[in-house]
């Protein structure tokens, strides 16, 4: 054990001075230049772990494992860009990049320059997760889906503004119905596709009605077809939750009729190509305008047939009614026969209102008037009369009523209950000192009773009397002749003065007693002797 850590023999010190030595900066590139160039570009096929998106630079970082092993990895900002497909949690992927280290912490990793799904298998079943957690949030439902309108007037399109697929729409709807169709150019392929996407369903759902853009009536969503690597940006969740809450009918036309997409679930309709949708959209003109020139006939001919039957009734109603001449006989008749009594009634009428007036004017006398007018006279003299007596008996309601109320009001009845008060408050007054005098008597006789009693139980009385209190040496009062023992010293209080003792006999064993230290008066006689 002592030679394995002899520094000093030969073959350690020759063994030592064989190795070269580094600093840690110089063995960190040593091991760096080595792995770089040992593993130049490689293919690491590993699953996606720790990834939560690209970070504020444009960089993203994650970690590439298996179920032995785990890998760093980082892919710049410019590699993240061009990629095909966004990475994901869990995502089985093959990373083609350059393993390098980094010196500073003795760390290596994998940049990755490109990135691929590990076959298409592993796209497919992230693709069936993602569509069962879409369709649980009820996305997918048929309750959702609203129809397309019948003419829209405006059309939205997202789409790449070049190819074939925006050419194919716009020269369908310009065949079947010309109307405004208005684009919003988006990438269909890479990275950006699904934020574009979704950015230009909010964009289309948040143009106001009457604004200076008019609104779509309906939405296209097309691409033509591709692999399902191509076709991946609309199967980005943000583009299906905006295809699911646009409030505009929007229509999906992503690939061709065997490729399906998330967001052709989550569509109102499912055009199989782009020009399918652009069908779907809008109606043929010209069968809208033969149709429309077959119903215009149809209501032409079903008016006339109404005319036909409308006048055919009138005439028969015509012929069944009867003539004017036999309509106006009757009341012509009753006319004539009116006409001829009316002169005669006038007459009659005439006559009498003529006689009634004459027989007022007869009584309307200057003796009839003068006659009325005392009549009148004498009766609002009554009426005065009967007033002034009302006005009499009033005033004098009103008088008995005063004299009354100063009765009341009178200083004398107060006068008197205030003497009946004040006699009843000196009544009270005297009543209350005899009876605190009787209450003093019985509490100065208490007193005197229970001073008498104390004055009982006075010790110093009952000393008096002849008795005595017996102490023993440390002060404690004895009662019982057996708490005394032998040549027990004992000091006994008389009424008059204390005087020491000795116990001649006694049955209670002697307590010991601590000598008392001398003092300057110790040999002085007391001034009262001892009775023993």
């Amino acid at each position: 054990m002592s030679d394995f850590f002899d520094i000093d023999s030969p073959t350690a010190s020759q063994a030592v001075t064989n190795l070269t030595e580094f600093t840690v900066s110089e063995i960190s590139g040593s091991i760096k230049r080595t792995v770089e160039d040992a593993f130049g570009h490689v293919r690491v096929r590993g699953e996606i772990s720790g990834y939560r998106g690209p970070h504020s630079s444009g960089h993203a970082y994650f970690s590439l494992k298996d179920d032995r092993s785990r890998i760093e990895a980082v892919i710049w900002r410019t590699s993240f860009a061009k990629l095909r497909f966004k990475p994901e949690e869990g995502m089985e992927v093959i990373a083609t990049g350059k393993v390098t280290t980094y010196p500073g912490s003795s760390k290596y990793q994998i940049v990755i320059e490109a990135l691929e799904p590990a076959g298409a298998g592993a796209l497919m079943a992230l693709l069936e997760e993602r569509r069962r957690k879409l369709a649980a949030e009820g996305l997918f439902e048929d309750a959702r889906k609203r129809a397309l309108p019948f003419m829209p007037m405006t059309i939205g399109v997202v789409t790449s503004p070049t190819g074939a697929v925006i050419r194919d729409i716009l020269h369908r709807i310009r065949d079947r119905f010309p109307v405004h169709v208005l684009v919003w150019p988006v990438r269909v392929q890479g990275e950006t596709t699904g934020m574009e996407v979704s950015n230009a369903i909010n964009g289309f759902n948040a143009l106001p009605a009457g604004g200076a853009i008019p609104r779509p009536d309906v939405l296209i969503i097309a691409r033509g077809g591709g692999s399902l690597e191509d076709l991946w940006g609309f199967n980005d969740e943000i583009v299906v939750r905006a295809a699911a809450s646009s409030s505009i009918p929007l229509i999906s036309a992503v690939g061709h009729e065997t490729d399906w997409t998330l967001i052709d679930h989550a569509a109102d309709r499912r055009a199989p190509t782009p020009t399918g949708a652009a069908e779907m959209a809008v109606p043929v003109r010209a069968d809208l305008e033969a149709g429309l020139a077959q119903l215009s006939a149809r209501l032409s001919g079903c008016m006339s047939r109404h005319l036909d039957q409308r006048r055919q009734v009138l005439r028969q109603t015509a012929r069944a009614l009867p003539s004017i001449d036999t309509l106006f006989a009757l009341p012509r008749r009753h006319f004539d026969e009116v006409s001829a009594k009316l002169g005669r009634a006038l007459e009659l009428n005439t006559l009498n209102k003529r006689r009634a007036f004459e027989a007022r004017a007869n009584r309307l006398t200057p003796t009839t008037l003068d006659a009325r007018i005392k009549d009148r006279r004498q009766r609002v003299m009554d009426l005065i009369i009967r007033g002034e007596r009302i006005v009499e008996r009033r005033l004098d309601r009103t008088r008995s009523g005063l004299t009354r109320i100063e009765a009341q009001l009178s200083l004398r009845p107060i006068e008197l209950r205030i003497e009946r008060l004040s006699e009843t408050m000196a009544t009270r007054q005297e009543r209350a000192d005899r009876a605190m005098a009787r209450r003093l008597e019985r509490l100065r006789g208490q007193m005197v009773e229970q001073s008498r009693v104390l004055g009982s139980l006075n010790p110093d009385n009952v000393l008096k009397r002849g008795y005595a209190i017996v102490r023993d040496e440390t002060g404690q009062a004895l009662s019982l002749a057996e708490q005394v023992g032998s040549g027990q010293r004992l000091s006994l209080k008389f009424a008059d003065g204390t005087v020491d003792a000795l116990a001649l006999d006694g049955s209670a064993p002697r307590k010991p007693v601590r000598k008392a230290p001398a003092s300057e008066g110790e040999g002085v006689k007391p001034k009262q002797g001892s009775l023993f």
